[in-house]
């Protein structure tokens, strides 16, 4: 049986080391990472048996993080530390699912205690979540829903997934909006396959740092670059005999596009600083938002690329098209979150249903999924209301502007001014068609900033 695996994120140097050495000392693998970047590439590349996260990071809140993990990856423990040791966090910290909260400076034989208990309670439903073994923990609600639409999406993956026998499958592209579960459908369809056995590596095209994407594509060589220390097989090649997720894909940047399609095609990578060849066996699964006919037509997604690539089509449903399917995915959160916080389900409320229905929900089963978690987290009340919801009003939108775009007065003086400005970025990524330029000119903010919001409200993704 091989040794726990721990993914350490901590920034500074030398208490890295120190607890990268102990945990190594006590049996544990251990993957160390100073940002959170750095961090969803580790978990992509191999699931966690625990996570030990700082809170304070160069780009972001480790809390941030987990919930990222655990929405994503697994549902695996974590130990949360900080200088702060502030009540808020701590108690941010548990109801995220934390085992514990840790005041630096640590005691390494207490980190080393909690780890260990952390680990020996690890369920069964937790280990059979690795996505390398078929199930996954999205594929629970990935198909709730017997409408029209799904029954449609389901045969449609079934007669896909059984195509994957072959040493070349069909390349496949999945497609919707935003937060309609494209990333949840992609592993439905790993797991499915007969492929199911092998890994699962998801690619998210817009996340990795443009100055490193070749190299975590592709691999590279010790010395190939500054800062290669070590040779590192690229993700393509890290999938073997698995599937490829190459989630976002109409924001990989052209000057790779060409790459990838010859990868693609001649089913090879050549690493940087390699002058041979490596071969690859992957399944290649794309997905995304955009229209990359459109893209195409104004020159920012290859033509060639976008046919080999789209030779089967999954298309996703938005939830506003789904019918009863969000009363049907709206309990299952309602369950899920109750149970995995250890308190009893409440039930919905007539009103709770009815305003359900009459939402938008611009960011789709994404949008939902939050929703619910927030208002069974924040409400101990038997019955949900549909005031913990915390729905907007409706929004008045009289041109394509931006400014027009501001919720009402009424509409603003519901929920946080952080539920109204998700809710802004929402909106105005569906007027946008998903199109992240697009959009952050109609916010009047840098196409970073708004990236930065995405990933902060947990829209990033698609």
């Amino acid at each position: 049986m091989s040794a726990p695996h721990i993914l350490l994120l901590e920034d500074e140097g030398a208490l890295a080391r120190a607890l990268d050495r102990r945990l190594r000392r006590d049996g544990y693998t251990v993957a160390v990472c100073e940002t959170l970047a750095n961090a969803k590439l580790a978990a992509r590349r191999r699931r966690p048996d625990l996570a030990v996260l700082d809170l304070r990071l160069p780009d972001g809140y480790g809390l941030d993080f987990l919930e990222w993990l655990r929405a994503e990856v697994a549902d695996i423990p974590a130990i949360v530390m900080t200088a702060f040791g502030e009540l808020d966090d701590a108690i941010a910290a548990m109801r995220l699912g934390a085992v514990d909260f840790l005041k630096k400076p640590l005691d390494l034989d207490a980190l080393h205690r909690i780890a260990a208990d952390a680990l020996a309670h690890e369920t069964p439903a937790t280990r059979a979540a690795d996505t390398r073994h078929g199930a996954t923990p999205t594929e629970d609600s990935a198909l709730i829903g017997d409408s029209a639409a799904m029954r449609t999406v389901a045969a449609q993956l079934d007669r896909i997934a059984a195509l994957a026998t072959s040493d070349a499958p069909p390349n496949v592209l999945i497609t919707g909006e935003t937060g309609t579960g494209k990333d949840r459908i992609a592993r439905v369809l790993h797991g499915r396959s007969a492929r199911a056995e092998a890994e699962f590596v998801q690619v998210d095209c817009a996340a990795l740092p443009r100055d490193l994407i070749e190299a975590e594509l592709f691999g590279h060589e010790k010395g190939a670059f500054t800062n290669a220390h070590r040779a590192r097989r690229g993700l393509l090649a890290a999938a073997g005999r698995g599937t490829a997720f190459l989630n976002e894909i109409g924001e990989l940047p052209m000057g790779l596009q060409a790459k990838l399609l010859t990868a693609l095609e001649s089913r090879t990578v050549r690493e940087i600083g390699s002058d041979t060849e490596r071969e690859i066996d992957a399944w290649f699964v794309a997905a995304t938002n955009r229209d990359l006919a459109a893209l195409m037509q104004t020159g920012e997604f290859r033509q060639d690329l976008y046919y080999r690539l789209n030779v089967l089509t999954l298309h996703l449903p938005p939830l506003r098209e789904r019918g009863d399917d969000m009363i049907a995915l709206a309990e299952h959160f309602v369950a899920r979150t109750a149970a995995r916080h250890d308190r009893p389900a409440p039930r919905m409320a007539s009103d709770t249903r009815d305003a359900l229905l009459g939402h938008d929900w611009p960011g789709n089963v994404r949008e939902l999924r939050h929703v619910i978690e927030r208002a069974v987290l924040v409400h101990a009340e038997d019955v949900l209301e549909a005031a913990h919801l915390q729905l907007p009003a409706p929004w008045v939108s009289l041109s394509r502007d931006a400014t027009d775009s501001i919720p009402t007065s009424a509409s603003a003086s519901a929920g946080t001014l952080a539920d109204n400005e998700r809710v802004l970025i929402e909106r105005t990524l569906a007027e946008s068609r998903q199109n992240i330029s697009e959009a952050a000119r109609r916010l009047g903010l840098s196409r970073g900033a708004l990236r930065y919001r995405l990933e902060k409200y947990g829209l990033e993704g698609r």
